[in-house]
């Protein structure tokens, strides 16, 4: 994640980065260029670092800004971005959104939905993220963000705690579980186990979303090769954890219901079956030379 202006460049490049990880059955692979490169080590000391300070009361004061810029921008940030939400949410206390990981700001459309429901939005992030430049960095690092790390000791016990504890307050949790950005891929992409893991040992709910991405036709001004687009987020069933089964078993049968939904959507708006075969319409916007 960097300036706008190079993300656009570095974007047309990654679209061969994509066909050659969709060629390679790859779904999770980093493709976006510049994300900062850390040892395990670093990224570990960087994840510690930010739980030390979270509790601090500067960094409290820092996080009541960075929200407040978060309440104020993402109303008028999405005001072209409509939400399908056959179903309301009123009654859903605690619970994790899943939703399609295809660019740097789309966070906007589920804060949105969950401002609908005065919920407070938390964010599993990349833990490299902590680590970003400018105002891109300072959000990440303010917006109730919640770092991963590849840590078996962090995931096992650090990691769970830090999300009973939000949960517990009655508050929503966003986990990407395609893991990576992929810009405007319009496709739903198979799904890590994480989110269901999480939900179904703290026996809370699924809310399922996918983004549509339209392409409107007119021209990135200073970036020909794209068009503009904007998004429609589609708020499918929530899934529920099922009593009667194991841990296991109920993050399998979630992920896999998911993943059908999620399916069934991009094929209701694209009408269009899912495939796996790259064409540069998988890209929205993208116009090749």
């Amino acid at each position: 994640m960097e300036n706008t202006d190079d993300y656009w460049k570095k974007s047309a490049t990654s679209c061969f980065k994509y066909q050659k990880s969709v060629k390679e059955k790859n779904f999770n692979a980093k493709v976006e260029p510049n994300d900062p490169i850390l040892s395990k080590k670093e990224r570990l000391n960087l994840v510690k670092n930010f739980w030390a300070n979270h509790d601090k009361l500067f960094s409290r004061i820092i996080n009541l800004i960075a929200r407040g810029i978060l309440n104020v921008g993402t109303p008028i940030l999405t005001f072209n971005t409509k939400i399908d939400n056959p179903t309301s949410l009123k009654n859903l206390s605690s619970a994790i959104v899943t939703c399609n990981h295809y660019n740097q700001f789309d966070c906007l459309p589920l804060k949105r939905l969950a401002m609908k429901y005065h919920k407070r939005l938390y964010f599993v992030i990349e833990d490299t993220n902590l680590k970003l430049p400018s105002w891109i960095g300072f959000l990440m690092r303010n917006i109730d963000s919640i770092p991963v790390t590849a840590s078996i000791e962090y995931l096992g016990r650090d990691f769970p705690r830090h999300l009973e504890r939000i949960l517990i307050r009655n508050n929503w949790i966003v986990i990407y579980p395609e893991q990576e950005l992929w810009q405007n891929y319009r496709k739903p992409r198979p799904l890590q186990k994480g989110a269901y893991y999480y939900a179904a040992k703290m026996n809370i709910p699924i809310i399922s979303c996918f983004v549509e991405i339209k392409d409107t036709k007119k021209r990135e001004i200073l970036h020909p090769e794209f068009n503009k687009t904007r998004w429609i987020l589609h708020v499918l069933p929530t899934i529920y954890p099922n009593p009667k089964l194991s841990i296991a078993k109920n993050a399998q049968k979630m992920r896999e219901i998911d993943y059908q939904q999620k399916k069934q959507a991009y094929e209701k708006a694209y009408h269009k079956k899912l495939n796996y075969k790259f064409t540069d319409w998988d890209i929205a916007g993208y116009n090749k030379k």
